[in-house]
């Protein structure tokens, strides 16, 4: 009977921390976080856990803490799940489920039953949210880019039809795959044909603006972190993914350019009057709220959201204007590490909700997607200068994160 109730106080642990495993990995949380979060959480159980994670499948192999160390595990699974979306509300609710039920607050049972009872984020409330989020970002990122007001108009109408489509493929499975290629494809056409027979627009700062959700700048970024942490399965794979997407985007933009080639639409020469200096940092501002919808950030924490992209942004914008765009990069990366584990060690909440929404902004994924669209083009020497630029910012910005860490070490796995 002792031993039957051993078995099952095991099982019971052990469940729970596959369940929080899973719950993780579906808010986005990178593999090393997660794999360090899920083995302190198995310590404070009682559990030896040898975790292994990826884009899109997690091994935990669990035996008792008392066990020796050569002893083989007694329990080992296997979870299959396709990639997870940032979801910072999420995040934060499981890191502290998972606080409680180490702690003792609450027990495994309870535990358990609240990971599989959160709360799904959906409705046609948040749905309008997120697509007036897409809107914003890509009219911010427009002004942000130097465009003109009709730029910056043109370019929050196309990003709410990015959303608009964004959503419909959340909803046809069978449509999200072709997501990239579609977006890229009717922006690039939409785009054109409002420069050629409305209003002059520069096409190539709208395409990126309401693209820009898109682009997988934060995915690059994580792979490089990956990488130089040794997680090299995770980061080949997530890297992999993030040059994918890249190709589709860049394909779906060739395709648009080539067929209004073909039926005779062109653009004509133009260089618009940039909007005034204030509304980039307006932009900023707008985005960072729209950041908060994107990354389906809690109520509470929508003014820590938007104070990390403003930070981080005028930080790197700062030092970027007095000693080059890259070394801005770097401390902007760094300035906004060391305050997410700041915010982590006075809070004891997840530092992911100052790092993720700080460091969006400084991601390279538009300078990787010229490159392709210059490869496409056939204008290869272009294409490799800009993929070389792509390549030092993300060193840049992978070294920022890793120093930050090494200046503070974080106290919260996440």
């Amino acid at each position: 009977m002792a031993e039957s109730a051993a078995d099952a106080d095991f099982l019971s642990r052990i469940r729970f921390v596959a369940l929080l495993a899973r719950r993780l990995h579906e808010t986005g949380a990178t593999a090393p976080r997660l794999e360090r979060a899920v083995n302190q959480v198995s310590r404070r159980l009682g559990l030896a856990c040898e975790s292994l994670s990826t884009p899109t499948s997690m091994l935990l192999s669990f035996r008792e803490a008392t066990d020796p160390a050569d002893l083989p595990a007694r329990h080992t699974q296997v979870i299959r799940m396709d990639p997870g979306d940032i979801d910072l509300g999420r995040m934060a609710r499981v890191d502290a489920i998972a606080e409680q039920v180490a702690s003792g607050a609450i027990g495994i049972d309870e535990g358990q039953r609240a990971l599989r009872d959160l709360p799904p984020r959906a409705g046609v409330l948040w749905n309008t949210l997120t697509v007036a989020a897409f809107s914003t970002t890509a009219a911010a990122v427009a002004a942000m880019l130097k465009g003109g007001w009709a730029d910056i108009g043109v370019g929050a109408s196309i990003g709410a039809l990015v959303g608009g489509l964004s959503w419909l493929a959340g909803r046809w499975r069978a449509a999200a795959a072709s997501l990239e290629v579609v977006a890229a494809f009717v922006v690039t056409i939409l785009a054109t044909l409002v420069a050629a027979y409305w209003v002059p627009l520069t096409v190539n700062v709208v395409v990126i603006a309401g693209l820009i959700v898109l682009l997988p700048g934060l995915m690059l970024t994580t792979a490089a972190v990956e990488l130089a942490q040794q997680h090299l399965v995770s980061g080949v794979a997530r890297f992999a993914g993030a040059l994918t997407v890249l190709l589709k985007l860049a394909f779906g933009s060739i395709a648009a350019s080539q067929l209004m080639l073909l039926v005779g639409v062109a653009t004509p020469p133009f260089v618009p009057e940039p909007a005034p200096d204030w509304t980039a940092a307006v932009g900023v501002l707008m985005a960072g709220f729209a950041f908060a919808v994107l990354f389906r950030a809690a109520a509470r924490d929508v003014p820590t959201v938007v104070a990390s992209a403003l930070v981080s942004y005028f930080v790197a914008k700062g030092v970027g204007a007095a000693y080059g765009a890259e070394f801005g990069v770097f401390v902007g990366a760094l300035v906004i590490t060391v305050l997410s584990n700041l915010y982590g060690r006075w809070l004891n909440r997840p530092g992911a909700l100052v790092r993720v929404p700080g460091i969006i902004l400084l991601v390279p994924g538009s300078v990787g997607y010229r490159s392709l669209f210059f490869v496409f083009e056939r204008d290869v020497y272009l294409g490799l200068d800009t993929a070389i630029s792509m390549v030092v910012l993300l060193a840049c910005l992978a070294g920022g994160l890793l120093f930050g860490n090494m200046l503070l070490r974080p106290r919260k796995s996440l």
